[in-house]
C-alpha cells in the first residue's frame, strides 16, 4: 500500500483535480510501463470518475489493432519512437472517447537497448482535445534518457508522464 504522502501520490491526486475540474476523462496508452500509470491513477479512490481505461500494448501488434498505429509508422521509425508516440496517444483519445491521453513507449532494460536508443529512452505523447466530438487534438510528442534499473527507469517514466501532463495542462500564459 502506497503512502498517501508519497510523490506519485501528490501527482496523482493533482491529475485527478486537474481533470475533475475541467469534467474531463483520461485514457493511458502504455508500453514499456506496463500499466505502472494506470495503477498509479487507481491507486487514488474515486478514479473511475475520470479515468475511462488503459491499454497495455506491448507488442507492436497489440499497438496496430488496439489503438490504430499504422504499420508504416511501426516500420519506419520502430516502436520506440515518437511518431509511435503520437499515434499512440492518438489512438487512446480516439478510441476511448476521452479529452486527454497519454502514451508511452520505450526500453526499461535491461536489455534491448542500441547505440541510436540506448537503454532508458523512452517516448511520451499527450494528445488533449478540449472539446469532445470536435476534430481539433493537440499532440505533444518527447523523448527522454532515464539513468537507473528496470524499474527505476519505469517510475521515471511514469512519474514525467504525469508531470508533464499537468504542465500541458497550465495556461500558456501563465
Amino acid at each position: 500500500m502506497k503512502n498517501n504522502n508519497d510523490p506519485q501520490h501528490e501527482l496523482a491526486r493533482a491529475v485527478a483535480l486537474a481533470l475533475i475540474s475541467r469534467g474531463w476523462r483520461i485514457a493511458l496508452a502504455e508500453s514499456c510501463t506496463g500499466g505502472l500509470v494506470c495503477a498509479t491513477l487507481t491507486d487514488l479512490a474515486g478514479s473511475s470518475d475520470w479515468l475511462e481505461r488503459g491499454y497495455i500494448t506491448y507488442s507492436n501488434a497489440a499497438k496496430s489493432e488496439c489503438l490504430d498505429v499504422p504499420v508504416e509508422i511501426l516500420e519506419s521509425f520502430g516502436a520506440v519512437s515518437e511518431p509511435v508516440a503520437k499515434a499512440m496517444a492518438e489512438g487512446a483519445l480516439r478510441n476511448a472517447n476521452v479529452n486527454a491521453a497519454i502514451s508511452i513507449t520505450g526500453i526499461a532494460g535491461p536489455t534491448g537497448g542500441s547505440i541510436e536508443k540506448p537503454v532508458g529512452t523512452i517516448c511520451f505523447g499527450w494528445a488533449i482535445k478540449e472539446n469532445i466530438g470536435h476534430d481539433l487534438v493537440n499532440t505533444v510528442t518527447l523523448t527522454k534518457l532515464f539513468n537507473g534499473d528496470r524499474q527505476v527507469v519505469r517510475e521515471q517514466a511514469c512519474d514525467f508522464a504525469l508531470s508533464q501532463f499537468l504542465e500541458l495542462l497550465k495556461p500558456k500564459n501563465a
